[in-house]
């Protein structure tokens, strides 16, 4: 139960209350006093001689009044008694719910938990300048928005560059979605560059990357460097963790590299 409806109901059981003594103040107390004040009130009468005792007739209207002014007060005293136990129980059922009430909430946690891991937020763009001075190819006109990516298969590479991070290797992305026409070119530059044509790719499904590791806030790519051959290995590692394919195990070797296990053929380009 929030805060603001745990007030509500606690005003509303005060006002109850303050009601329920109103009630009793007035059909009980107030009653009781005036009729004690008036007994304590004699008027001697005057005397007579030789006259006859007169019992005097008791005020009826008065004493049929008085049954009916009790018998509707109690029946206040019991609607707003029962409506102040019936909120006590209201409260009470909200704030500590029954064990099986709490174990079936803590198994749905858990399932939801397991069935919608936590989502990572791609990191931000970074400057163009940065790719311009690197020795890829036409790396500056790559597109390398996250948003083009396969959902399942971008949450999969984000969570492996978290994982590389955690080891002391960032890698940032180079290249994601690959257009047919931009395949095209690139294959014509060489098999040095790649020997897939267009929709030969899984580029162009969204369900390849190529990353490259960042030292000192600059690119390293070439596998000539050791660093950058030594964050390579690990990222080899950490993709056959994740089921993913790495290219530096093909035999033209693409290190950075990282896609979708299985052919274009049999993908499932949904990610359901």
């Amino acid at each position: 139960m929030s805060g603001s409806a745990l007030v509500g109901l606690l005003g509303v059981l005060c006002g109850l209350l303050s009601l329920l003594s109103w009630i009793g103040w007035r059909f009980f107390v107030t009653p009781m006093s005036v009729a004690r004040t008036t007994a304590t009130v004699s008027v001697s009468p005057p005397l007579t001689i030789n006259a006859a005792p007169r019992t005097s007739a008791p005020d009826r209207s008065e004493s049929s009044h008085l049954p009916k002014r009790l018998y509707w007060s109690t029946a206040l005293v019991l609607l707003v008694g029962g409506l102040v136990v019936g909120g006590v129980f209201l409260i009470s059922g909200s704030i500590t719910p029954e064990p099986l009430e709490l174990f079936e909430l803590d198994r749905q946690a858990h399932i939801q938990g397991a069935l919608n891991p936590e989502r990572l937020v791609p990191p931000p763009a970074l400057p163009p300048d940065m790719f311009v001075s690197s020795d890829r190819p036409a790396l500056e006109t790559a597109d390398r928005d996250w948003g083009k990516l396969n959902p399942a298969y971008m949450q999969s590479v984000l969570h492996l560059m978290a994982r590389l991070e955690s080891r002391g290797y960032r890698f940032v992305l180079l290249e994601g979605y690959r257009s047919p026409e931009r395949q095209e070119k690139l294959a014509n530059l060489g098999n040095h560059v790649t020997s897939a044509r267009a929709f030969q790719s899984k580029h162009q499904y969204g369900l390849a990357v190529d990353l490259a590791p960042v030292r000192e806030g600059r690119l390293v790519i070439s596998e000539r460097d050791p660093w950058a051959m030594e964050a390579y290995l690990v990222l080899g590692e950490e993709a056959a963790k994740a089921g993913l394919t790495w290219g530096g195990g093909w035999w033209f070797k693409d290190y950075g590299h990282v896609e979708m296990t299985g052919s274009i053929a049999g993908l499932d380009r949904t990610g359901q």
